[in-house]
């Protein structure tokens, strides 16, 4: 088990952390006014714990992905844990550190027929351990997963974090507005 949590731990700090800064401290001015207002919002959630679920509405070409990959880069930074999931496999290939949500998180196949979802993921497991530790998750177009995989999560984190706060307490981020 251990093993596995250090597999884990290891994917998500496996990031440069110089080249990381750099990123950050070049596209950080590169900002606009709209974009630095959701950075700094989402950035402040993170900072102060608060948590919630945000999603980013906007139409395609504003810049949402690059705002999302600007978030990331900065927790990732810090060697703080930022996992980057997806509804869909192709949708992983384009986030830095993509992975699908059924794969990370262990969801159920059949949330259709479960009245009370959770993730397949326990406190002692290795991806339980990584939640915990964890300061954001970007779900990108978790607006297209079934509603039970939100439900899923959000009872899962509330158990494994417990704290009853909606997803535990962690911040959950989405661009509804990326369509390939």
């Amino acid at each position: 088990m251990h093993d596995a949590f250090n597999q884990e731990l290891n994917r998500e700090l496996q990031y440069n952390v110089d080249t990381l800064q750099e990123f950050v401290r070049n596209n950080v001015p590169l900002l606009n006014e709209q974009q630095k207002q959701v950075y700094e919002t989402l950035m402040q959630a993170v900072d102060n714990n608060t948590g919630g679920l945000f999603f980013l509405d906007a139409p395609g070409g504003t810049g949402k992905a690059f705002v999302i990959s600007l978030i990331l880069a900065t927790i990732r930074s810090r060697c703080d844990i930022a996992l980057a999931l997806t509804s869909s496999g192709i949708a992983a290939t384009l986030l830095d550190g993509g992975r699908t949500a059924h794969s990370a998180l262990k969801l159920p196949l059949n949330l259709n027929t479960i009245d009370t979802p959770t993730c397949n993921i326990s406190r002692s497991s290795a991806m339980g351990k990584l939640l915990m530790q964890c300061k954001l998750i970007v779900w990108d177009e978790c607006t297209m997963a079934h509603k039970k995989s939100l439900e899923a999560l959000n009872f899962t984190l509330k158990d494994l974090r417990r704290n009853n706060n909606i997803f535990g307490g962690l911040m959950i981020c989405d661009d509804v507005g990326r369509r390939f």
